[in-house]
């Protein structure tokens, strides 16, 4: 039996985080000792490991919970991985695209404030940002 302690240290985790998962359900409620102490059994390192994998790939604690049912329940949830891949890599696209976008935007608001010969006059508060978006 392992304590909250020894199971995080295992795995790379705070026993914060242990403890959050536990309460999410992505993994199993651990027996508790007479002091109520938690005592987790072998098997949850593992899978606190594989919780941990799927964070750092980008996945949410809902979506690694719904893998965690499906396989809990019998299924193979690999399609189900490989949508939720899909989707990042599509969400990263996106954000990417839009970084370059603000990217071009930025570049030629400042362009303009060093072509600028009046900074500021009849400008609400600065004509740099005001005309940005021309």
């Amino acid at each position: 039996m392992l304590t909250v302690g020894r199971v995080a240290a295992q795995t790379g985790l705070s026993p914060k985080a242990v403890r959050l998962y536990e309460a999410n359900g992505l993994i199993d409620p651990p027996e508790r000792t007479a002091a109520g102490y938690r005592t987790y059994t072998d098997d949850a390192v593992p899978v606190l490991g594989f919780i941990r994998q799927a964070q750092a790939l980008g996945l949410s604690l809902k979506e690694i919970k719904g893998i965690l049912d499906l396989q809990r329940s019998g299924e193979q949830p690999c399609a189900l991985v490989t949508d939720l891949l899909d989707k990042h890599l599509a969400d990263i696209d996106r954000r990417i695209a839009d970084l370059r976008a603000l990217r071009t935007t930025l570049r030629h608001a400042r362009a303009q404030a060093d072509q600028a010969a009046d900074r500021g006059e009849g400008a609400v508060v600065c004509r740099i940002i005001e005309n940005a978006a021309d």
